[in-house]
């Protein structure tokens, strides 16, 4: 929502309110959570050895004791810094797009409940990491197994299938396009961000998708974050 004004030469732009523009520069930094998430996997994590726990305990726990402060520091950014920043979203849409709409009403709890998966995701990677390396000086094969299991359930909460986030988008979307509360370019990809997150229930196309849905999610959060810090009229 806005604040307008009108003079005698006419309605004059209006500054968006506090809500708005929070969610807007939240907006912002959910994309870059986004960005700095696949560039230091692609470009540090990765050559590096970094392996999946469900495929290969041993490795991704030795990875893991190898690179502490570069893995906590990116469950951080990812998910927690993430997870509250999506709340400041979902809460500025929330008016943006108009409170009054059952579907965006609906739209919201599936965003907040995201969020909570998100700081989930990223609570117990950061707790399990750190209680898994203590265990790795007195019991490694302990340390393996829990490590994996540690990694199974975060992946789980955190994006393993990114059904739950499509769930919003779509919602959202829907909803904005149905009130023209948003643009209708902005509408359509997040409908089409939100098939990606619902193809990744099929476990053939669950890396392809996931990567979709992740980069498709850039654009549109540096979009819907313009859209929120721009006056209207």
């Amino acid at each position: 929502m806005t604040t307008t004004t009108t003079t005698r030469h006419g309605p004059q732009l209006a500054t968006p309110v506090p809500n708005q523009r929070l969610a807007g520069l939240a907006a912002l930094v959910k994309a870059a959570t986004y960005v700095v998430g696949f560039a230091v996997m692609a470009a540090y994590l990765g050559p590096r050895g970094f392996v999946d726990a469900a495929a290969n305990p041993a490795e991704s726990l030795s990875f893991l004791l190898q690179n502490q402060s570069s893995m906590y520091v990116w469950y951080l950014l990812l998910y927690v810094v993430g997870g509250f920043a999506l709340i400041a979203v979902v809460a500025g849409l929330n008016e943006r797009v108009g409170a009054a709409s059952p579907l965006l009403r609906w739209s919201s709890v599936v965003g907040f409940i995201w969020a909570g998966l998100l700081l989930a995701s990223g609570l117990i990677a950061l707790v399990g990491q750190s209680a898994v390396v203590a265990l790795a000086a007195d019991d490694p094969s302990l340390a393996t197994s829990t490590w994996s299991s540690v990694s199974i359930v975060q992946d789980a909460l955190g994006g393993g299938i990114e059904v739950v986030g499509a769930a919003w988008v779509l919602a959202v979307s829907a909803a904005g396009l149905r009130a023209r509360t948003i643009g209708r370019g902005l509408g359509v990809l997040g409908l089409a961000i939100g098939a990606a997150g619902v193809a990744t229930l099929v476990p053939a196309l669950a890396e392809a998708t996931t990567a979709l849905f992740g980069i498709g999610f850039i654009v549109w959060f540096v979009w819907i974050g313009v859209v929120m810090l721009r006056p209207r009229s």
